[in-house]
């Protein structure tokens, strides 16, 4: 509503001639991602209702900065009035946005770095950081923006930041990479791959000559 009539045709077209497959993601309303690119680029605050983690709704009055895509998910950077602080919402669990009118700019934190974090540790239980033996640019691949952050350390050596409700998911992730690691935190996390590795290393070992007979041979026969 707030576009003009030739915007609105081409945001019409988008919506009718568009269409969602299932996969990872909810499916977004194009008239939802305009919306809210609008009010990011006009300044214009906006009132919605949101729900979280749990599915819990509430009122939100906020000065939305920046739309981020990680992987398959939308995601908004605003300053939240009622919080005073900023945040980060999934796209998909606004409703009922409407503008209420402008704001003044804000000094905003960096989207990247902000919503990535926000992403890929702030809603888990543990929050891990590893140094990974080898160049960031070798794993960039392998560690999206879903599921961590990289930062390059030198021409051979990077960290990651992650996050998981799972120590073993956690040590599958890290394990999958195919590279040296050394787990600098959390603690928890140090001993649960201290642990696989013990396990590992005796499911490697060879077989005890001196260990048992299998059962109905003697000694010395086979």
């Amino acid at each position: 509503q707030v576009l003009p009539a030739r915007l609105r045709q081409r945001t019409a077209a988008l919506q009718q001639t568009t269409m969602a497959l299932a996969g990872p993601g909810s499916a977004i309303d194009p008239g939802l991602l305009t919306l809210l690119a609008s009010a990011c680029r006009g300044r214009q605050r906006l009132a919605m209702r949101y729900r979280d983690r749990g599915g819990t709704e509430s009122a939100r009055l906020i000065e939305p900065y920046q739309l981020v895509t990680v992987g398959y998910r939308w995601y908004l950077m605003a300053f939240d009035a009622g919080r005073d602080d900023w945040r980060t919402f999934r796209v998909d669990r606004i409703s009922e946005p409407s503008v209420t009118g402008r704001f003044a700019p804000r000094e905003p934190p960096d989207a990247a770095e902000f919503i990535g974090s926000a992403v890929t540790t702030a809603p888990y239980r543990y929050h891990a950081r590893v140094l990974l033996h080898a160049p960031a640019a070798m794993l960039a691949g392998q560690v999206t923006p879903s599921t961590g952050i990289l930062t390059e350390l030198g021409e051979y050596q990077c960290e990651l930041r992650t996050g998981s409700d799972s120590l073993d998911s956690m040590t599958v992730q890290l394990l999958v990479l195919g590279v040296e690691f050394t787990v600098l935190e959390p603690p928890e996390l140090i001993e649960r791959v201290r642990e696989v590795a013990g396990r590992l290393n005796r499911a490697a070992a060879p077989a005890d000559p001196g260990g048992p007979t299998p059962a109905g041979q003697a000694p010395g026969q086979g």
